[in-house]
């Protein structure tokens, strides 16, 4: 970052278009982080705004105003308070919605007021003729003394004028207020209170006592005089209430001169499709129809893919055997690197699909509905509609679907949303479910059309949403937290999606998967093959012992080999920690090399996969790899010469992932969310019981 680029933040009401604009001015220049001390995403990305000027574009949470209910929302204030020279803003980007200006005008004029120098895009004008607006952008931008500037972001138009804008008013680098609340409210109050500190404006100093919220860089006599104007709570709340009265009758005169809707000249189908998508029997329909169509598609549309990407590993694993000279290296990269990394590089195809969907869905504004439809279901188990977002979101993963459900601003209904989360299906359960169902479930049509293993993974996607809800009731009904709840929802337009947008989510979501999961598989692989290829002095004598043995005095060179590199493995310390559990997991159906894996998957859940991949290198020890799958396929259960992922270990397997809390991740993203260890101590022996209860009944029944 160079000292010339200019710092802008960008700002906006929920579905106003910001990460639209967004992506738009960064295009691919984009990195994501956390804010300081909080577990809430960051997007900065870079813009060029001119041939010699830059900006770095801070992406912060949607808000409604910079009154937080939220912590996302508390963000926005506090970096908007920062007066630290690196990390406060040099331009405010304020995004509003051509269609909710009105609503969208009172957080920008809280934000004028705050004397920083601000741009006004109004976005989606491209919808201006079809809703019948009109706008008189000269007396607009003079009544509001800024720079305004009309954009339509999935369209890319105007987004040179919010660069050329940005430049004019960095330039300019002084701003005044909008609306002077002290001279309408109780203008000795105020004075009272600019008389504590030149370094701060008068409404900066108001947000302070008001939302309680002390930027790090404010002396602590000066905040002890601030904190002495917080003790009349009632004049608060009254002054409150007087400045967004107040606010809103300034806005309401700008538009009366600047802002005309005439519905006569609107051609809107807004209404029409909402009246569909949120009706009380074919909005669920219609919901678990699109649902349906996304898990035949991710089976349909992956299988190629994934096959290919699967025999391609085997290949490389295999010519790596036959071309690197033999030795401790070669064994690790061919037995332990490259079936790890296999492991999950195969399932990209339908983690792409997954997340593309979900894109689409958020792009077209159909979520919102989603949201609004099933406010009516949850607020009946304990959770309000935005609950939704979490337990979708959390189709994805589960760690950034339980920071969404800072959203949410009642207490107990977020607590009960953080726990009841994990059972959503998230995306590293994807690849076992996905190979366990390709090896017990024929591929065969239902109906003539409907895919029998789509049927199956939608079923297993259906039952965590069940188990969810269902935990969360039990919750309701049993955690005794008083708590305010209120819902609201933006219900934006219906709009094409955006292809940029559904690119960058898609590659980025795929990229952070691919990436974090590989991380980790990577050097489970390579502490896994180190353990399956080592041991005790049982190990070292593994191979005599074999030898000698007189059974095995007919068996040829390969099934010889086989043999020595099987019993190598049950004697290392893979293998001894798998026989330790063994008696445990037994009744479930699994051995100890699918005790190992789920030992490992801990970790991450997508590790079973790799995990195994690399348990079945190391015994095969031969030239010729073959894939994953087959490698599952062919794996024999000693006790019943039947094959080991029948269909009753396959059921019982899936059973037991989909609801156990298998993942360090997550229990540390709910300690720190909830600020204590209760709560995901509780997750975790409570869903873990319930796997293993449920997994156990699955077997024994199937079997």
């Amino acid at each position: 970052m160079s000292k010339n680029d200019i710092k802008v933040a960008l700002i906006g009401n929920p579905n106003t278009g910001k990460t639209s604009l967004f992506n738009q001015l960064t295009g691919l220049n984009q990195k994501v982080g956390n804010y300081p001390g909080v577990t809430v995403d960051k997007k900065l990305g870079v813009s060029k705004l001119s041939a010699t000027q830059n900006a770095i574009i801070t992406d912060l949470p949607g808000t409604y105003s910079i009154n937080p209910t939220s912590i996302d929302e508390s963000i926005v204030l506090k970096t908007l308070l920062n007066k630290d020279i690196a990390a406060s803003p040099d331009v405010i980007l304020v995004v509003a919605d051509i269609e909710n200006l009105k609503r969208n005008l009172l957080l920008f004029s809280q934000i004028k007021d705050l004397e920083i120098p601000t741009v006004l895009a109004i976005n989606m004008v491209d919808q201006m003729t079809k809703k019948g607006i009109t706008i008189d952008l000269s007396v607009l931008r003079k009544e509001l003394n800024t720079e305004v500037v009309l954009v339509s972001a999935r369209k890319n138009e105007g987004i040179k004028d919010v660069k050329e804008a940005i430049i004019r008013c960095h330039v300019a680098a002084k701003a005044s207020p909008l609306c002077n609340i002290d001279s309408k409210i109780d203008a000795d109050y105020f004075a009272k209170l600019k008389e504590i500190t030149p370094n701060y404006s008068m409404y900066e100093l108001w947000l302070m006592i008001t939302q309680n919220s002390f930027p790090d860089t404010i002396s602590a006599e000066e905040k002890e005089k601030l904190l002495g104007f917080q003790r009349d709570i009632s004049k608060l709340k009254k002054y409150q209430h007087k400045e967004t009265i107040y606010r809103y009758q300034e806005i309401n005169k700008i538009l009366k001169k600047t802002y005309l809707v005439d519905k006569n000249k609107a051609t809107d189908l807004r209404s029409r499709l909402d009246k569909i998508f949120t009706h009380k029997i074919f909005g669920y329909a219609i919901f678990v129809f699109l649902l349906l169509l996304i898990f035949q598609s991710i089976f349909d549309w992956a299988s190629v893919p994934m096959d290919f990407i699967d025999a391609t590993f085997a290949d490389i694993s295999s010519y790596a055997k036959q071309q690197l000279p033999a030795g401790v290296l070669s064994d690790l990269i061919t037995e332990g690197i490259i079936p790890g990394v296999g492991g999950v590089i195969i399932f990209i195809p339908q983690i792409a699909i997954l997340f593309m969907f979900i894109a689409i869905l958020e792009e077209t504004g159909y979520m919102s509905r989603v949201v609004f439809l099933m406010d009516r279901i949850m607020r009946r188990f304990g959770m309000n509609g935005k609950s939704v977002i979490p337990l979708i979101s959390g189709t994805a993963c589960a760690i950034p679907a339980i920071m969404a459900t800072r959203t949410i601003s009642s207490w107990k209904e977020r607590l009960i949303t953080i726990l009841v989360t994990p059972f959503t299906t998230c995306s590293a359960r994807l690849p076992i479910y996905a190979i366990l169902i390709a090896l017990i479930i024929p591929s065969k049509k239902v109906f003539g059309f409907l895919n029998l293993q789509g049927l199956v993974l939608l079923s297993l996607y259906a039952l965590g949403f069940a188990t969810a809800v269902l935990a969360a009731f039990i919750l309701h009904k049993t955690l005794h937290i008083n708590s305010k709840s209120f819902f609201v929802v933006e219900m934006p337009n219906y709009k094409l999606p955006s292809l940029k947008n559904v690119f960058f989510e898609v590659v980025g979501k795929t990229k952070s998967f691919v990436l974090e999961a590989g991380k980790i598989i990577l050097a489970l692989s390579i502490v896994l093959w180190f353990l399956a290829s080592n041991g005790p002095a049982s190990f070292d004598n593994a191979e005599k012992n074999t030898i000698e043995n007189v059974a095995n005095k007919n068996l040829s060179d390969d099934e010889l080999q086989q043999k020595i590199a099987s019993a190598q493995l049950q004697n290392s310390y893979i293998g001894i920690l798998g026989k330790t559990i063994e008696p445990t997991i037994k009744p479930l159906g699994y051995d100890w090399k699918i005790g190992i894996a789920l030992i490992t998957s801990f970790a991450a859940r997508e590790v079973f996969v790799g995990t195994l991949a690399t348990i079945y290198s190391v015994e095969a020890d031969d030239e010729d790899a073959t894939t994953i799958k087959q490698k599952m396929s062919s794996e024999i259960n000693p006790d019943t010469g039947q094959k080991r992922f029948n269909f009753a270990v396959g059921m019982s397997l899936m059973i037991f992932y989909a609801f156990a809390m298998q993942c360090m991740a997550t229990l540390a993203i709910v300690k720190r969310e909830t600020k204590s260890w209760k709560w995901p101590l509780i997750q975790l022996f409570g869903m873990g019981l319930l796997a293993y209860v449920s997994s156990f009944i699955t077997y024994q029944i199937l079997s």
